[in-house]
């Protein structure tokens, strides 16, 4: 029997994994989880909820209050969704360059958008110069209007909420029978709280991160061209609550091997999913073909949110 649930926060989490048999027909098995169908499109969601029930739960937020957060546009509407339900104004303010159908989403869902001029990226390749831009003008606002101000990349939040929840269920749902886990880094939070989990059921894991190619400064220690199209990750920064040692390889990959993956995701899977899924699908492949793994693996990756938010698929 199926359970109703008793708001659109119910929702949130518990996405299930899928085996990717067309995709991946090599050695080894590929599963991805589901994080695109969330309420708010992506696996931000699961982070959304936990930073606003931990702000409620220590005092930092209350009922009616504002809550203010920059995102590429996925933050923005889990919050969006989490705050409409607990009746607190959102406001997302966000980089011109995030594609507009993330802009109309985050309208719709009712927050108030604050665009803010890029940098040096363009439309469509949001660099970490324009990510900078729009933290500047999320932290005046908030002091402006007393909100709460979320701070994704510093929240200790964003990695609990994998290492409370991702990880889990990814061990659950494969019954603990999980060779590698990869997921590209915007925050690093997905890797990191995942990661810690994972290793912590069984240190043997491999856990690969995924960069863009020539924003790879986790790899490189440098960067070299900051545009790329994987919108909300690789903002050419070290991510603050980055752990290094989590990572046991970081895999370069570029845009064009990157589109023609996510439309091979739509083609062959019927799985209609942004850049960032593509990137871990395009890296998770990689680690497969290189036979490093121990015999017969698995390995599990993120579909991070929906196509719907982008013009370009």
């Amino acid at each position: 029997m199926i359970i109703p649930k008793k708001s659109v926060i119910d929702s949130i989490c518990n996405t299930p994994l899928i085996e990717l048999k067309r995709t991946w027909q090599g050695n080894g098995r590929l599963f991805a989880k589901m994080e695109h169908i969330q309420p708010g499109g992506s696996v931000k969601d699961r982070v959304a909820l936990k930073m606003i029930t931990d702000a409620y739960q220590t005092g930092k937020l209350i009922k009616h209050q504002p809550v203010v957060e920059m995102t590429s546009g996925n933050m923005g509407a889990g919050l969006a969704v989490v705050c409409g339900a607990w009746q607190n104004p959102f406001i997302a303010v966000m980089s011109k360059g995030n594609s507009p159908e993330r802009v109309r989403i985050l309208k719709a869902l009712g927050a108030e958008v604050v665009l803010v001029p890029q940098v040096d990226g363009v439309p469509g390749k949001v660099t970490g110069s324009d990510i900078a831009a729009a933290v500047e003008k999320a932290k005046e606002l908030a002091a402006e209007k007393d909100a709460f101000y979320v701070d994704q990349f510093n929240n200790p939040s964003s990695v609990a909420a994998h290492y409370t929840t991702t990880g889990p269920e990814i061990w659950r749902d494969l019954e603990g029978k999980v060779s590698a886990f990869v997921a590209v880094i915007g925050t690093g939070g997905t890797f990191i709280g995942s990661s810690k989990f994972l290793k912590e059921q069984n240190n043997a894991i491999f856990c690969a991160a995924v960069e863009p190619e020539k924003a790879a400064i986790l790899k490189t220690g440098s960067v070299e061209n900051p545009k790329h199209i994987i919108q909300g990750t690789g903002y050419s920064l070290v991510p603050p609550q980055w752990e290094p040692g989590l990572a046991d390889d970081i895999i370069p990959v570029g845009d064009e091997e990157v589109e023609a993956q996510t439309r091979e995701l739509a083609r062959l899977e019927g799985l209609y999913v942004g850049f960032s899924s593509g990137a871990n699908i395009c890296a998770a492949k990689k680690l497969l073909a290189r036979q490093q793994l121990k015999p017969d693996p698995t390995v599990v990756t993120i579909l991070c949110d929906t196509a719907f938010k982008y013009s370009t698929l």
